[in-house]
């Protein structure tokens, strides 16, 4: 049963992992989502476009739908991030696909709230109804930034966790045994 839309009852049950890059963020997140095969599941996790032993990009891959290349060195365009041009028709498709609120779902995952992301407007306003829906949210998150980065980090209610070498391989149960807990792990994240 799809919870109705948080009404100003409780804060959205969410979940942050943070981390340094390459430390397992994503391959958490992916875990997590490998072990919930009877939940209804909306959001994307992101792969790295690699080619000759150097990154070239990074692929958004929906929960259902096909996968998309949303940053790669030789895309052009304004949107820039670091060497990466950031294709934000890709981000915005993603948000139509992946982040459709009216989709039913027990649970939203989301690889990443990062720089890239963040350059799409419908990706900022897509997240932040996810936070007022109502349902769990589990999501990556950049380690440092400003705007919806350090908005989420900031709301009521809402756990972080770091994600280092020495925890990542434990985590998944734990981010599982929290989805468990009465208002979705409202305990310490420690």
């Amino acid at each position: 049963m799809i919870p109705p839309p948080a009404a100003a009852t409780r804060p959205t049950p969410v979940l942050l992992l943070t981390g340094r890059p390459g430390v397992g963020k994503t391959t958490v997140l992916r875990a997590v989502a490998g072990r919930l095969s009877g939940r209804r599941l909306v959001g994307f996790y992101t792969e790295e476009i690699r080619a000759g032993g150097r990154r070239l990009g990074f692929r958004a891959v929906p929960f259902a739908g096909p996968p998309r290349d949303m940053a790669r060195v030789d895309f052009p365009g304004p949107a820039r991030v670091s060497r990466y041009g950031v294709d934000l028709s890709v981000i915005e498709a993603l948000v139509r696909d992946a982040l459709d609120l009216s989709r039913p779902a027990d649970l939203c995952l989301i690889d990443e709230i990062g720089k890239m992301e963040c350059l799409s407007p419908a990706f900022v306003a897509a997240v932040r109804a996810w936070l007022d829906g109502g349902r769990p949210v589990i999501a990556t998150v950049a380690r440092t930034g400003g705007g919806l980065i350090a908005e989420v980090k900031a709301r009521p209610g809402t756990v972080l966790w770091e994600v280092t070498r020495a925890n990542r391989d434990a985590l998944p149960e734990r981010v599982l045994a929290w989805l468990e807990q009465p208002e979705a792990g409202r305990g310490p994240g420690r």
